[in-house]
C-alpha cells in the first residue's frame, strides 16, 4: 500500500515546507524507497505561469511543461527525478476540473458542492499522482498556514484520506519557534496555537518540525509534547542551516526517516547518505571564491532582497561551483543602474563571470544590454539564459553585425530590424488574449554543432553521431530567421538549433573565455551530485 505523508505549516509561511518535504524524500529514498512529491498551492491560479515572480517566487517549468511553484524544483532536485504535471496541484486546477466536470454531466445530475467534491477530486489527483511513478511515498506539502480559509479543503482531503487509511497516512507540522531578541528565550505558544488550529480541522500532527534560530533544548520539547499531544521523540529540531542540503542530515540526527518507517511498521531497506555527505564535505571545505554576478530586476520587494525569484540559477550556480570545489558568492546587480549611469559598468571587472537569467517585459533591458556589450569587449565570462540568449543577440546585431536599430519586438514592436520576434503560433494566442499556460513549454530536443563549446560542454571530446540534447524551455519569443545568415558572416555562432522547428537554442562566441547563452533553461536540469553541463563549463571557464 502507498503511504501518504501531509506536510503541513503553522505559524507563518516561508518557514520551510518544502525544503523539509524535498528533505524527508532524500531519507527516506536513501533508505530504498520509492518516493515522490506532491505541491499544493491555496490559489485560484490554474498555474504558477501568470504570477508575479516577485510576489510568488520563481516559476518552475517541468519536462512536461507545467508552470509550477519553485518547490517542485526542490524536490527534484534532491530526489534527483523528474516531478510532473500531475504533482502541482493549485485552487485553481481543482474547481475547473471539478466544473468541467459538472458542465459533462459526470456528476449524474447531483448538486455539486465544495464538500465532499472538491476533497475527492484532490484525493484523487494525489493517489493519480503516486500510481504514476508506483510510489511508495506520496510527500503532499499543502501551501500557506493551518487557520487559512484557503487550504481549509486541502485540508479536509487530508483528513478524509486518514479516516478512510488511518495506517496510510501521517501529518508532519512545520512550524517556527520565535527568540524575542528582548527576551533572550525560545518561545512556544506559537506552536501550541498551530497545532490546535490543526485539531480543530480534525488532524492531530504525528511529527512536529521545529524550525528556529537555533536547535530545541529538552524543556522546550516537554512543553510542545504536553500542550500539543505529540511524543516527546515525534518532536524534530530544525535549526537554521547553512545550506539547504544540510538539513537531511540533520532530521537523520533525531533518527526522523526511522521514526517515520516505524509508526507505518515498515523497515529500513538500506541506509546510504554517503553521497549527500560526501557533497557536505565538499560545501563545508571549499575555501576558494568564485564570484558571480547576476543582473537581473526581480531583486527586490519594499526593503527586501527576494533571490527566490532566480532559485534555480542560484542552485545551478551553487552545483557547478562544488563540483570545482569552489565557495560561490553571488552578487546582485541592478540593470538599471548601468542605464543611468554607464561608468558603473566597471564594477562588472570584479566578478570571475556574470549571468543574466531570464525575464520579461522592458524594464532594464538596455542596461543589461550594454553589461553584455562590456562582458564580450573586456572577455569576462558571460551565460545569458533565455532572456538573456535574446539580448545577447541584440548587443552583437546592434555593435557587431551593423544593424543600429535591432531589437525585440517585445520592447519596441515598431522596431525596423526585429532581430527577435514573436513566435507565429504565439501571435495567435496573443491575440486572442491567451497567456496562461500557452508558452513554448517544456522539453524540447536541441542539435549542437560539432567543434562549439556547447558541443564540447555536453559531450566532450566523445564523437556522437547525433548530438541530440533535450532542454526545457519557456519563452514566447525566438531569434528572428531572417536575421541568422547575417550574424552568422559576422562570427554570431549558432551552436545548438531545434531539428524540427529550426529554432536557434544556442549562440556563443570564438575568441573569448566562454560567451555562450541559451534560449532554454539549463537550470531546470542542474542537481547537486549532478550540476549541469553549461554551468560546469561556465565555471571552468572562471577559476
Amino acid at each position: 500500500m502507498t503511504k501518504y505523508i501531509f506536510i503541513i505549516g503553522g505559524v507563518l509561511s516561508g518557514v520551510g515546507k518544502g525544503t523539509a518535504t524535498a528533505s524527508i524524500g532524500r531519507i527516506l529514498k536513501s533508505q530504498g524507497y520509492k518516493v515522490t512529491a506532491i505541491k499544493i498551492d491555496p490559489y485560484l491560479n490554474v498555474d504558477a505561469g501568470t504570477m508575479n515572480p516577485v510576489e510568488h517566487g520563481e516559476v518552475f517549468v517541468t519536462e512536461d511543461g507545467d508552470e509550477t511553484d519553485q518547490d517542485i524544483g526542490n524536490y527534484e532536485r534532491f530526489l534527483d527525478e523528474n516531478i510532473y504535471s500531475d504533482n502541482y496541484m493549485t485552487t485553481g486546477r481543482v474547481y475547473q476540473t471539478v466544473i468541467n466536470k459538472e458542465r459533462r454531466l459526470e456528476y449524474g445530475g447531483r448538486c455539486v458542492e465544495a464538500v465532499p467534491h472538491i476533497p475527492e477530486e484532490i484525493i484523487k489527483r494525489i493517489k493519480k499522482a503516486g500510481q504514476k511513478v508506483r510510489a511508495n511515498f506520496v510527500l503532499v506539502e499543502i501551501g500557506g498556514t493551518v487557520g487559512e480559509y484557503q487550504n481549509t479543503l486541502f485540508f479536509e482531503a487530508a483528513r478524509m484520506m486518514h479516516l478512510k487509511e488511518p495506517k496510510n497516512v501521517l501529518f508532519i507540522l512545520v512550524t517556527y519557534l520565535p527568540v524575542p531578541e528582548k527576551l533572550g528565550e525560545m518561545k512556544t505558544k506559537p506552536t501550541q496555537q498551530a497545532a490546535r488550529l490543526l485539531n480543530e480541522v480534525g488532524i492531530q500532527a504525528d511529527f512536529i518540525l521545529c524550525r528556529g534560530k537555533v536547535a530545541l533544548d529538552q524543556p522546550r520539547k516537554r512543553k510542545i509534547s504536553v500542550f500539543c499531544n505529540v511524543s516527546e521523540d515525534d518532536i524534530i529540531s530544525a535549526p537554521d542551516v547553512n545550506h539547504i542540503y544540510e538539513i537531511p542530515i540533520n532530521f537523520q540526527k533525531d533518527g526522523l526517516g526511522e521514526k517515520i518507517l516505524k509508526k507505518f511498521g515498515l523497515k529500513t531497506k538500506r541506509k546510504d547518505l554517503k553521497e549527500w555527505r560526501n557533497l557536505l564535505k565538499i560545501i563545508q571545505h571549499s575555501k576558494k571564491v568564485v564570484k558571480i554576478g547576476i543582473i537581473g530586476k526581480y531583486f527586490s520587494t519594499g526593503d527586501f532582497v527576494l533571490s527566490d525569484a532566480y532559485i534555480s540559477v542560484i542552485e545551478a550556480v551553487k552545483h557547478a561551483a562544488w563540483f570545482f570545489r569552489r565557495k560561490p558568492e553571488l552578487v546582485w546587480l541592478n540593470s538599471e543602474l548601468y542605464e543611468k549611469k554607464p561608468s558603473a559598468l566597471k564594477e562588472l571587472k570584479r566578478f570571475d563571470g556574470i549571468i543574466i537569467p531570464g525575464g520579461f517585459g522592458s524594464r532594464g533591458v538596455e542596461g543589461k544590454i550594454k553589461a553584455i556589450e562590456y562582458a564580450r569587449k573586456n572577455k569576462i565570462p558571460f551565460l545569458g539564459l533565455c532572456y538573456g540568449l535574446q539580448l545577447a543577440t541584440i548587443e552583437f546585431a546592434r555593435h557587431v553585425a551593423g544593424l543600429k536599430n535591432a531589437n525585440s519586438t517585445e520592447i519596441n514592436p515598431k522596431t525596423p530590424q526585429p532581430v527577435i520576434d514573436l513566435m507565429p503560433e504565439q501571435l495567435k494566442n496573443m491575440q486572442k488574449a491567451k497567456y496562461g499556460g500557452c508558452m513554448r513549454l517544456g522539453a524540447y530536443p536541441c542539435l549542437l554543432k560539432e567543434k562549439t563549446l556547447a558541443y564540447h560542454a555536453y559531450f566532450g571530446n566523445k564523437k556522437v553521431k547525433k548530438p541530440l540534447i533535450s532542454e526545457r524551455h519557456r519563452h514566447r519569443y525566438e531569434v528572428n530567421n531572417k536575421y541568422r545568415d547575417l550574424l552568422a558572416k559576422k562570427g554570431l555562432i549558432f551552436s545548438g538549433l531545434n531539428p524540427t522547428a529550426d529554432l536557434v537554442e544556442i549562440i556563443e562566441l570564438k575568441g573569448h573565455p566562454f560567451f555562450l547563452a541559451t534560449q532554454f533553461h539549463p537550470e531546470f536540469k542542474s542537481r547537486p551530485l549532478s550540476p549541469h553541463p553549461l554551468f560546469k563549463e561556465f565555471i571552468k571557464s572562471t577559476i
